[in-house]
């Protein structure tokens, strides 16, 4: 038996996106050993030229968001943004969580012939089998973004390892 697109992205987004809330929880107990705004870590980044902390969360979220709706051919949701705290990102990833499970299997049968466009800027677009969409593109981005947030977190002493990067397995 082969492996669904559904079973292929929706366990795999859930699952990382379950994992980055533990890290904040620890993320807010260190800020508050340390006597300092655990708000601080928002914009936290690893060099001059890199997105902030809030916005690796964010594109995270778009990234597993954008990927299984339009596995489903579904236009994604579009969220604001704005967030600029940690239990306002710890949101994010709770409302992204409750998306791309509120997509069904079935939504997703036969996605990997499906034909996929992605406007990849204001004049680009890319265009791929549903299957490299995934495999190429998605996954790789989603995974580059939440691995940002945990080295992030670890770079502003946070007290993370491995095993709270896999989580619970």
């Amino acid at each position: 038996m082969s492996l669904s697109m559904h079973a292929a992205s929706v366990p795999v987004f859930v699952k990382m996106s379950k994992n980055m809330p533990a890290w904040l929880d620890k993320a807010e107990a260190h800020a508050k050993n340390k006597k300092f705004d655990v708000n601080n870590f928002t914009g936290l980044r690893l060099a001059p030229d890199m997105l902030p902390f809030a916005r690796q969360i964010q594109i995270a979220s778009d990234a597993a968001k954008g990927a299984v709706a339009r596995l489903a051919g579904d236009e994604p949701p579009k969220w604001a943004d704005d967030e600029t705290t940690i239990e306002q990102l710890r949101a994010r990833i709770q409302k992204t969580i409750e998306y791309v499970e509120s997509i069904p299997a079935h939504r997703l049968e036969g996605s990997e012939k499906r034909d996929i466009v992605m406007p990849i800027g204001p004049d680009r677009t890319m265009r791929m089998t549903g299957e490299a969409f995934l495999e190429s593109f998605s996954i790789p981005n989603f995974f580059f973004h939440v691995t940002m947030v945990y080295a992030l977190l670890r770079q502003g002493g946070v007290e993370i390892g491995k095993g709270d990067y896999l989580g619970g397995l």
